[in-house]
């Protein structure tokens, strides 16, 4: 049973991956693509550790440290982008 979960923690990480792809083919603007982009990215890369450490429990401390990470990781990088993109790309 802990298999069958894990295996559909992974699947479901790869279908947040494609999904995240996917608005990259639209019109819409760069700061949205990349918002979805990173969403999409940082949630099925959660649910692949998620189920690696269900399928690996004995490497729990290397992955809850992956995930958290990850969260800080990608958090940091939508503050980053979204205040570039209010800057403008000017120096001041």
């Amino acid at each position: 049973m802990v298999n069958l979960l894990s295996y559909f923690c992974i699947g479901v990480g790869i279908v947040f991956w494609f999904w995240g792809t996917f608005p990259l083919l639209g019109k819409r603007s760069l700061l949205f693509k990349l918002h979805s982009l990173s969403v999409a990215d940082t949630l099925g890369s959660m649910s692949i550790i998620f189920g690696l450490l269900l399928k690996i429990p004995s490497e729990w401390s290397l992955l809850i440290l992956a995930l958290i990470s990850l969260a800080i990781w990608n958090t940091i990088l939508g503050y980053v982008l979204a205040y570039c993109s209010t800057t403008g790309g000017q120096n001041d």
